[in-house]
């Protein structure tokens, strides 16, 4: 893992294509944007995260569900 130090206003070059920028720094909040093609997806880590959990929640349902369903016959 690359840790850098930035401030508001300086960048971060990933490859060509894509630039981070700080917007601004403000307490414990960093806002940042981000420059990047749109074929590119960019989520926050927390939404992955959620999305994750929601995913495997719901396979173990649907597997007990269906083995429910197998023992009722």
């Amino acid at each position: 893992m690359l840790v850098l130090s930035r401030k508001a206003n300086e960048t971060i070059k990933i490859g060509d294509e894509i630039e981070i920028r700080i917007i601004e720094v403000k307490g414990d909040t960093i806002r940042i944007g981000i420059e990047a093609p749109k074929n590119i997806d960019i989520l926050r880590g927390e939404l992955v995260q959620s999305i994750s959990e929601t995913n495997t929640e719901a396979i173990t349902l649907d597997k007990d569900l269906f083995t429910k369903l197998i023992n009722n016959k």
